[in-house]
């Protein structure tokens, strides 16, 4: 047992679980005034649905005894035998519910993603349904195939240090399933959907930048070299993103805009993940630059692809996480960790497809799985609120409340 790093660990489960309000700023102020209380709420809520999930069965099935590569059985159903002694597969140094509750902050925030691709016009209680069941279905296996002991995906080899095919694959392009069942919201392409509070925004992306230290450097498990590098290496991507997607923009639309800078921290953030205790800081940034400017081109693709991700979740998340994860496959290098493995820049080919592999399975499995959810929901509890309630707002029509009374 380790105390600095026990210490490190519990501060860094603070930070990523502090990520999920700032998620909620950050959308928040994206929306129309009429639907800002509607759109916190999701993410508020699902700290309280999703931490009762993982207590009881989640982590069992992410972490727990493995069954055939795809899943942990329920062992440790109601965390019986996590206890305060390390449970040295995972973490040596640290009490086996410190490892526990850190990994809960990753389900937490992971349905909370999703929920920007819909926003403005999904009922509350089929939201609650499908975010337990989506965590049940798509990211307790997922996490498991990818991290846990015995996972198919860990097992082939594929590097995901914090979370870009765990976390950012799978709510990204189950994103995109959402809002291809859900629908358009009433008016889009005519009515002004612009957001309603951009420093609201600002200061939802900023509380994200200072949690991602937490998700990124926090993954190291430790307090030491590998955490001081992941720490490097997720500010200069967001950094370098930020710079990448507010010049593309520049360029693209004559002007830079607050919301780009937003959006880009956002997407280098997501982009650094997968690879950010893999790779030097000159990588990170060219990581971060690729993603400043690949997701903003993602975001600009949606109109004419035809589908309403209201609050660019496709664009920032499916497509940051997937750059992420292919890039760890170029850049990753033995020489940042020992515990990695070299990438193709670095003489080994083999990784690049090996990510590749992992990034197409859990694209496909989560986008399935989450269409089919969807598709079912819809036929028993109806997906949408009825036209005039859309119309009324959320906060309003769902939960009785108005953000603003000015």
């Amino acid at each position: 047992m380790n105390t600095g790093d026990t210490a490190w660990l519990l501060v860094s489960a603070a930070l990523v679980m502090f990520m999920t309000p700032g998620l909620a700023l950050f959308y928040g102020g994206m929306v129309r005034r009429k639907n800002i209380l509607g759109t916190i709420v999701q993410s508020l809520v699902l700290i309280g649905l999703i931490s009762v999930e993982w207590a009881l069965v989640g982590y069992s099935m992410a972490f727990g005894p493995d069954h055939g590569g795809i899943i942990g059985d329920l062992s440790w159903f109601g965390l019986s035998g996590v206890g305060l002694a390390p449970f040295k597969e995972y973490a040596a140094t640290v009490p086996h519910q410190a490892f526990m509750v850190y990994q809960m902050m990753f389900a937490v925030i992971t349905p909370a993603l999703i929920t920007g691709a819909f926003a403005e016009r999904f009922r509350f209680s089929t939201f609650l349904v499908f975010s337990l069941l989506w965590s049940l279905l798509v990211y307790n296996p997922v996490a498991h195939w990818v991290w846990g002991i015995g996972g198919w995906i860990r097992n082939m080899g594929a590097l995901d240090f914090a979370g870009g095919t765990v976390v950012h694959i799978t709510s990204g392009v189950s994103a995109l399933a959402a809002a291809l069942v859900v629908g358009k919201r009433k008016g889009f392409g005519s009515d002004n959907m612009s957001p309603h509070n951009l420093p609201m925004t600002v200061t939802g992306a900023a509380i994200l930048w200072f949690g991602w230290f937490g998700f990124n450097a926090g993954s190291a498990l430790a307090a030491g070299e590998l955490s001081t590098s992941a720490f490097v290496a997720t500010h200069l991507a967001a950094a370098t993103a930020t710079l990448s997607w507010v010049f593309t923009e520049w360029v693209h639309r004559r002007k830079p805009t607050v919301l780009g800078a937003a959006s880009g921290c956002v997407a280098g953030l997501v982009a650094i993940t997968p690879a950010s205790g893999f790779v030097t800081p000159l990588s990170a940034m060219a990581i971060g630059l690729a993603a400043g400017a690949a997701c903003y081109g993602a975001v600009m693709m949606k109109g004419r692809l035809g589908y309403d991700d209201a609050l660019d979740v496709v664009g920032v998340h499916c497509v940051g996480g997937t750059l992420g994860a292919l890039a760890t496959g170029l850049l990753a290098t033995t020489l940042v960790n020992a515990g990695g493995a070299n990438g193709l820049f670095y003489g080994n080919a083999k990784l690049l497809a090996i990510q590749a592999l992992a990034v197409a399975a859990v694209l496909i499995y989560s986008f399935v799985v989450s269409y089919g959810l969807l598709k079912a929901l819809d036929k028993l509890m109806g997906l949408r609120v009825s036209r005039e309630d859309e119309m009324m707002g959320l906060d309003l029509s769902e939960h009785g409340e108005a953000g603003y009374n000015l």
